[in-house]
């Protein structure tokens, strides 16, 4: 565990005494913060400091802390965010209309680093400390909350990257694509230490590449990335010679084979999941749904009349699924939640549903109308930066990979399960009951049916020897 940066901790101290936190109890607050910022390097967190506690507490009851611990920590974690709101107060001293100081902007790369997965920034107002998860896809802070797309030291890379940004957005690309390759980017930025992009060439790129396998060690899989997001780069924003790098060192691509659960072991996961996520499961499983396409199911997806499910998947290509006709009490009866949800939404007044890009604007009423509202809502509304409005969200990641992890741990299986991992259970129990490679491949909406043959490798090989006379074959 790595310990508390100085900085941080001048700060973190100067607010316990500030906040009159008894001196015996100092080390204590120091072990939580340094708890604290080991789990947010860990794991992908969202945007609210809210969610941070909460999860961070979770995570301290499933190691059996106390709740006066648990409580404590909560406490150390909020005085942590005023910490650093008022560093960042201090420190840039330039305000906004509303009275508040402008963030500190983010230090460019030092060379010699890679990209590693970070936590997302969070608020610089401890006023909304514990206020309800503000959903990166609200109006106004679609991009603005990654650190790779704010301010560096030089203003020739910054506009690059806003340019880069631009041509994502303008090819409907996904905002994990807009990420990995604004970081790859940022990581390029730094490892050339802001070299002016006019003076970019192919050998950049080469010594770029050699570096990640030779020095970083990277995967095969994490080495392409960065050569898809560098490709892109030259190609369709600096408009140079990419060169074809067929003589940089590679790691040799492992050869991955999906992990499956038997239906037995997928009741026993089943059986310890609690509403929503037992429902959840039983569709990534049922209709071989990735996480973020059942996350993201809305009421007008469902047709029970003809018994299929619309998907919207990946790269903004649309399938129909069967609906499992053992589920549909169950899924009706979600409709149901959702709709008294809805009605008890619009008598307090919200605005309505997250909807995509200019959806809206199409169409002003469907953020507010029933067939657009989320299948799986998020149980708290979410305030809108900048508007004085209210909105729903969908239910969370992280919630659902939270209490998987739990259910799978309680059920002692000898599997490492992740969500994904019912998708591929789908795949290989219809390849399993003799479905041909074709109707797998359509069900689960692969563009190529090489991504699909990897089940084969799932399904043992069956043969029957029987007594037979060679003239016979």
């Amino acid at each position: 565990m790595q310990p508390i940066p100085r900085d941080i901790l001048a700060q973190f101290e100067a607010v316990l005494k500030k906040r009159a936190v008894p001196v015996a109890q100092h080390a204590d607050y120091r072990k939580w913060l340094r708890y604290y910022l080991d789990f947010r390097s860990r794991y992908s967190l969202p945007d609210s400091r809210s969610e941070h506690v909460r999860l961070f507490v979770d995570k301290l009851r499933q190691k059996n802390q106390t709740p006066e611990q648990q409580k404590q920590a909560a406490h150390a974690l909020s005085l942590f965010f005023e910490s650093q709101s008022r560093k960042k107060v201090v420190s840039t001293g330039k305000a906004q209309p509303n009275g508040k100081a402008m963030p500190e902007p983010p230090k460019p790369h030092q060379s010699g680093t890679s990209p590693t997965r970070q936590a997302a920034p969070m608020p610089s107002d401890p006023a909304v400390s514990f206020q309800p998860f503000v959903s990166s896809l609200s109006p106004g802070s679609r991009y603005n909350d990654w650190r790779c797309l704010k301010k560096s030291g030089s203003p020739e890379w910054d506009k690059l990257i806003s340019d880069l940004a631009a041509e994502i957005k303008t090819r409907h690309y996904s905002r994990k694509t807009l990420k990995a390759y604004a970081d790859w980017s940022r990581d390029f930025q730094g490892y050339l230490r802001n070299k002016p992009p006019d003076e970019l060439s192919a050998r950049d790129v080469k010594a770029y590449l050699t570096y990640l396998a030779v020095q970083c060690k990277v995967s095969a899989s994490t080495q392409n990335q960065a050569f898809n997001a560098l490709l892109f780069l030259y190609r369709h924003i600096l408009k140079k010679d990419f060169g074809e790098h067929k003589d940089i060192p590679r790691d040799k691509k492992s050869r991955y084979i999906p992990l499956v659960l038997s239906r037995k072991e997928i009741d026993a996961v089943v059986k310890y999941l609690h509403y929503p996520y037992d429902l959840v499961v039983k569709l990534l499983y049922g209709c071989g749904l990735r996480l973020f396409e059942c996350l993201q199911l809305r009421v007008k997806d469902f047709k029970f009349d003809a018994g299929i499910l619309t998907v919207h998947g990946k790269g903004e290509k649309d399938r129909t699924v069967p609906l499992p006709q053992m589920m549909v009490p169950e899924l009706s009866a979600q409709i149901e939640v959702v709709k008294q949800l809805h009605d008890r939404d619009l008598a307090a007044g919200y605005s309505g549903v997250f909807l995509d890009d200019l959806l809206e604007k199409k169409y002003p009423s469907a953020a507010k109308d029933f067939i657009w509202q989320w299948f799986f809502p998020q149980k708290s509304l979410t305030p809108v930066p900048g508007r004085q409005e209210l909105r729903r969200y969908h239910l969370h990641e992280t919630y659902v990979q939270d209490a998987l992890y739990e259910a799978v741990r309680r059920a002692k299986l000898t599997k490492r399960v992740t969500s994904h991992t019912f998708r591929h259970s789908f795949a290989t129990h219809l390849l399993q009951t003799n479905y041909d490679i074709r109707t797998i491949q359509q069900q689960l909406g692969h563009s190529n049916v090489r991504t699909t043959m990897i089940y084969t490798h799932c399904v043992p090989s069956r043969t029957i020897k029987e007594a037979k006379s060679p003239l016979d074959f």
